[in-house]
């Protein structure tokens, strides 16, 4: 039976993996309720990015936004920088998703200062929020500083033989080449 908010989460992503998205979303959202007693914030922040995920999943974003602002919430009240920048980065990329590049922009900016201040950070976290601001860089027409993100993203893609990454990084540096 699952009632700690760990084995919520687990279950949670579980079934988000095996693309039970309902399930996935009573589970986290049971997380939540959980988490709202005296627990570790962190757990709460788990359950809200996760159920910030299923939302996304489900083409919810103004939902979806909501969960991972209050997630970003509680990591800047933690000392949990490496969640803190994943949370910063998925908000840029439903914000850049809905058009709003401005406020994008900051968030992309926050997360990649933090992931290139931690020692920690996994290169596919680094280069998928690298792709992120590529992305919102090539929209905003800075197609020189787009096309070299999509250089470092590339590289840090190929170091981690991610061929989707490489391929979609070689794509746009070829596209961005071109005008």
């Amino acid at each position: 039976m699952l009632d700690s908010p760990d084995a919520l989460i687990a279950g949670a992503y579980g079934a988000r993996r095996e693309g039970r998205l309902k399930d996935a979303k009573e589970l986290f959202s049971e997380a939540v309720t959980l988490c709202q007693a005296p627990v570790e914030p962190t757990l709460l922040a788990k359950a809200l990015t996760g159920l910030g995920q299923i939302e996304r999943d489900l083409k919810n974003n103004l939902q979806s936004l909501g969960h991972y602002r209050a997630a970003e919430a509680i990591y800047r009240g933690v000392a949990d920088p490496l969640h803190l920048a994943h949370t910063v980065r998925h908000i840029g990329d439903i914000l850049r998703e809905d058009g709003s590049l401005d406020q994008a922009r900051p968030c992309y900016e926050e997360a990649l200062r933090i992931y290139r201040e931690q020692d920690q950070t996994a290169p596919l976290d680094l280069a998928n929020t690298i792709r992120g601001f590529a992305l919102l860089r090539a929209e905003t027409g800075e197609r020189e500083q787009a096309k070299s993100l999509w250089q470092e993203a590339r590289s840090l893609y190929h170091g981690e033989g991610v061929q989707p990454g490489v391929q979609e990084s070689d794509a746009q540096i070829q596209r961005l080449s071109r005008k």
